[in-house]
């Protein structure tokens, strides 16, 4: 498979940033366009096309997630996801939660301000070595939810959803999942890991525009969420404006309520497609490969403190590292410069390439990192 042609960025730039936001492949920008060009000569007179292709999009999301379609709702993003668990749960005094100090903000904020105030909140130290100890421990049988980036987005350390999904059911917690550095990264089958909610925005490694999110929620505990929002478009015979039922459908249509993002669901559709054309397993082994090599070559760099664990099933798409005496900013600035794009996380220099990113792309970046931290 020619990725160059399928990822025009190769050919401009050394793209080590995907944790951010990711370049569009081409096949994305066909959709966008023609969506756009259709809206230009004819306006919405395509709107059944246009759902059909919302429909592609579902069943991609599910196929991707190993799920049923019923249980994926397309959301705006990662926050409003984690926001609609944190206010719509049905929470009992008593009950406390469980979540990781310095997570992203979008899987910390809702769980400190969305959950009713008798909530006891349990922040747990984050230990970029053994991160689930520290989260076992503090479960007990007043905990109602535990709450993890799959990925962590300042380490990329990945955590055993396996192992905290197994202890938050044995005290009958639902374990809520941020896998936005996970989906479209490496593969999450829901049907067999012990998770309840997983929610992950669009923009990363599903290789999309901004503005949409999947939603997944397993039935049993999706009867445990309030609906939050509602309107014209959670019911299959959305277009039935005079129905007379309004009661809200069991099915994951209740987060949906309004209006969607039609042109995010073209892309998101095209990159789904295209991601479904390369198995699943191969492409998360060409991406561990890829981090594997930046952790072998900075290894090799005198004074650099690498802070993702080598060990291959506890890192993903992303590799961070402390540049010596080196401030991250001059390192960044110095890259961008010979068009190398990363970032910055806390005092470290954030990698994050994907499974097309050319290896000898990689070997230039590890080189002109070596001369920066040593000269």
């Amino acid at each position: 498979m020619n990725y160059r042609e399928l990822f025009p960025v190769i050919d401009r730039h050394t793209w080590l940033n995907h944790a951010a936001i990711s370049p569009w492949p081409a096949a994305v920008g066909v959709a966008m366009r023609g969506f756009v060009d259709e809206n230009i000569a004819q306006g919405p007179l395509g709107y059944a096309k246009w759902l059909d292709t919302e429909q592609s999009l579902k069943k991609r999301a599910a196929e991707l997630l190993g799920a049923a379609q019923d249980d994926l709702a397309l959301l705006k993003n990662t926050s409003e996801g984690l926001s609609l668990i944190a206010a719509g749960l049905d929470w009992q005094p008593g009950d406390a939660l469980v979540c990781c100090a310095g997570d992203f903000p979008s899987n910390l904020l809702p769980w400190h301000q969305l959950v009713p105030e008798f909530v006891d909140v349990r922040e747990v130290p984050f230990d970029d070595r053994d991160p689930e100890t520290g989260l076992l421990e503090a479960m007990s049988d007043e905990v109602r939810l535990l709450a993890v980036s799959s990925v962590r987005y300042d380490t990329g350390v990945r955590l055993d959803l396996d192992r905290l999904g197994r202890a938050a059911h044995r005290v009958g917690a639902l374990l809520v999942v941020d896998a936005i550095q996970h989906l479209g990264a490496l593969p999450l089958d829901v049907a067999n890991t012990p998770v309840d909610f997983v929610v992950g925005g669009s923009h990363k490694w599903l290789l999309a525009p901004e503005g949409l999110a999947l939603f997944w929620s397993r039935p049993s505990a999706r009867r445990h969420l309030r609906t939050l929002q509602t309107g014209w478009r959670m019911w299959p015979d959305m277009f039935n404006f005079e129905r007379a039922d309004w009661t809200r459908p069991d099915s994951a249509l209740r987060f949906e309520p309004g209006t969607m993002n039609m042109a995010g669901i073209h892309g998101l559709e095209a990159s789904l497609a295209l991601l479904q054309r390369i198995d699943p397993q191969i492409r998360a082994g060409q991406l561990l490969d890829r981090t594997g090599w930046l952790i072998d070559g900075l290894g090799k760099i005198p004074g650099v403190e690498i802070i993702t664990p080598a060990e291959r099933s506890r890192r993903a798409g992303i590799v961070c590292f402390v540049p010596g005496d080196r401030e991250p900013d001059t390192v960044l600035k110095q890259l961008a410069a010979k068009s190398i794009f990363a970032a910055r996380r806390g005092r470290s220099v954030r990698l994050s390439p994907n499974f097309y990113t050319p290896e000898d792309q990689i070997a230039q970046a590890l080189e002109i990192i070596a001369g920066i931290v040593t000269n």
